[in-house]
């Protein structure tokens, strides 16, 4: 089983989804991706986040991002579930869903945590760059839903700072101040982020380039 860090590569693998046959690194493409697991299909919570997840569609597309569901139901189930989903959340689920039944994949990204449940996948969340390299990882118990409003602001920070010596601080949110990165002489911010403004000489804040 693997014990996945920030940076190392996604792993590969090939799957049935509710949306047909993929391998993972071909589906992603030059994409940014999230994969998230589910414990099992009709659940309460995880119903509401695949809904929410449908939602956001169009915001996922604005940052080239495609999201990926697991579960280790069968697929069967997971078709069925989607009618629910659709149902309760008035929406309609437009991502696959990965039927995972010999929990091939749920065991390359360590999602099986026996203090949890012997059997049933943890609720994980993996961000994975065009690079194929993980960004970001969060797992949450059973109990509480995840916050997606904070996977997009996350993304946006990733994404920003991917191109450019910068970082987001504390509750950043897109169109905020950012913070330049030790690493930049007081030289080079002058000629890169012309006006910036120095609270301490480690604390410089910027206006973030435009998009």
């Amino acid at each position: 089983m693997a014990h996945l860090r920030l940076g190392d590569i996604a792993p590969d693998f090939k799957a049935k989804t509710t949306e047909g046959d993929i391998q993972f690194h071909d589906w992603l493409g030059d994409s940014w991706g999230v994969l998230f697991s589910h414990p099992a299909d009709f659940t309460p919570v995880c119903t509401t986040e695949l809904g929410r997840t449908a939602k956001l569609k169009a915001q996922f597309e604005e940052r080239n991002v495609k999201v990926l569901a697991l579960s280790v139901d069968p697929l069967g189930d997971h078709i069925e579930w989607v009618k629910d989903i659709n149902d309760t959340q008035n929406t309609t689920v437009n991502f696959p869903i990965i039927a995972d039944e010999d929990r091939k994949v749920a065991e390359l990204y360590d999602m099986i945590h026996p203090n949890a449940s012997e059997k049933a996948t943890v609720r994980s969340v993996f961000v994975i760059g065009p690079d194929k390299k993980i960004k970001l990882t969060l797992t949450y118990p059973p109990s509480t839903g995840r916050n997606f409003d904070e996977l997009i602001r996350v993304i946006d920070s990733l994404q920003l700072t991917a191109h450019h010596q910068l970082a987001t601080p504390a509750d950043w949110k897109e169109g905020e101040d950012v913070v330049i990165a030790p690493s930049v002489s007081n030289e080079e911010a002058e000629k890169r982020f012309p006006g910036y403004k120095t609270i301490r000489p480690y604390l410089r804040t910027t206006q973030p380039p435009k998009k």
